[in-house]
């Protein structure tokens, strides 16, 4: 998981050509197929410089962000990107939360190991201090800000939260989709 993934591997020789087929493909969704309200989202963009570096690849390929209104985001997963908000606001368009990798990495825990699962928490004041903070600097930023990750549509008083908040989006598995969206209901119920 904190290998060779994300970023680093658009601007990597290692990735660079695969990379370009995906740049290329995008290309096909919104210049061809004519989606141009298509969104793309860099994850696991762990600095500044490796942010600037992907959208300069992006570009060579004729993905330029804010051409035909293309909006870049990066997937804010990673303590440096919460640190960082109002850096990386200036260099993408919004933020995408990525709750699971980003309570991974705020408790140093592997979400996938049996033996510590049980301390994975979405809940843990440490990780409710970190979505505080970059849906804040989203939106003192003027950013959108949305959330992917299964904690809205397992605990109600998450998804209350994020209401709260004020996040403008969420984004479910399709398996959690009736329940996410039960509970998001709810809490705007009771969010005045």
């Amino acid at each position: 998981m904190l290998g060779f993934r994300g970023a680093s591997r658009y601007y990597h020789p290692r990735y660079r050509d695969g990379f370009g087929l995906e740049c290329d493909a995008m290309r096909v969704v919104r210049e061809e197929m004519g989606l141009t309200n298509v969104k793309l989202m860099i994850p696991f963009c762990r600095t500044l410089e490796e942010g600037r570096k992907v959208l300069q690849v992006m570009a060579q390929h004729g993905l330029e962000r804010g051409k035909e209104g293309l909006e870049v985001y990066v997937m804010a997963e990673i303590p440096s990107n919460v640190i960082l908000a109002k850096e990386f606001a200036g260099i993408f368009d919004g933020f995408s939360i990525g709750s699971n990798d980003l309570t991974q990495l705020t408790l140093g825990i592997d979400r996938d190991s049996a033996v510590i699962s049980e301390l994975f928490d979405e809940n843990n004041p440490a990780v409710i201090a970190m979505l505080e903070n970059v849906i804040r600097s989203a939106q003192e930023a003027g950013l959108k800000i949305g959330l992917c990750g299964q904690a809205p549509s397992d605990y109600p008083d998450f998804a209350r939260f994020l209401v709260e908040q004020g996040i403008d989006s969420i984004s479910f598995n399709a398996d959690a989709l009736l329940q996410g969206i039960e509970n998001i209901r709810a809490a705007e119920a009771a969010v005045p």
